[in-house]
């Protein structure tokens, strides 16, 4: 089963759609998932994922099946240089400032995300991610994946940044501070991960590409770094 992270298209957060760029990016995805194979879309209901979501559909006519929980957790919050970032925002320097890194178990005891509302929204994220899981066949059990029915799958979640950093936290089982502060996922960007199977009875989950934009450079349209935080960002290609 292969699984495909898809973060919408370059949005107008101010009018709740996507901007020109954006579209056209939207466009780009869909050249790029319809040689996929795609056989399940889900999509955050927000309309910038929902736009996202039907311009994959033009190319790739699978039904869009709608999934509140994967809007990003927004509520979640963090004051850093006298502004309020999303907590996935939240800087490296802070995050790693200890001699020891975060690990698994020691990543939520320390502020800010020793607070319960982050307890809550993450064993909520976990438990909703491994239902989805579980209805195309691959039941958690511990840190693996027991097969209960195997299958070739091309499953597509158009979301969001916020969204992608859980499932990547989720599915490798990282600290989720250091996801958090250590990756970033494009506009219109592409995370493969395909459930690896060396038995018949477990499958664990490697990734193949992490926040691949190829599909824009070849429609030569410019990655536009949206909710990046509040810095300059100077591309390096």
């Amino acid at each position: 089963m292969h699984l495909y992270l898809i973060r919408h298209a370059d949005p107008d957060y101010a009018h709740d759609t996507l901007t020109p760029q954006g579209f056209k990016e939207a466009r780009a995805l869909a050249r790029r998932m319809a040689a996929v194979g795609l056989t399940h879309l889900y999509s955050s209901p927000l309309p910038r994922a929902l736009l996202t979501a039907q311009a994959v559909t033009h190319l790739a006519p699978v039904p869009i099946v709608q999934e509140d929980w994967l809007v990003e957790p927004a509520y979640l919050t963090v004051a850093q240089d006298g502004d309020s970032y999303k907590m996935w925002d939240i800087f490296g320097e802070n995050v790693r400032s200890r001699e020891a890194p975060p690990t698994q178990e020691t990543w939520n005891r320390v502020s800010p995300f020793d607070a319960p509302e982050v307890s809550e929204m993450w064993r909520g994220f976990r438990r909703q991610a491994d239902e989805l899981l579980a209805r195309h066949g691959y039941a958690r059990e511990g840190c693996r994946y027991r097969i209960r029915q195997g299958n070739r799958d091309r499953i597509a979640l158009v979301a969001h940044n916020g969204t992608f950093l859980l499932f990547l936290a989720h599915l490798l089982e990282l600290p989720l501070s250091l996801v958090w502060c250590g990756f970033y996922a494009w506009p219109a960007s592409v995370t493969v991960f395909f459930f690896e199977e060396h038995s018949d009875t477990w499958a664990v989950p490697r990734a193949l590409h992490v926040a691949d934009i190829s599909h824009l450079y070849a429609a030569k349209l410019d990655p536009q770094p949206r909710a990046f935080g509040s810095g300059h960002y100077e591309p390096f290609l």
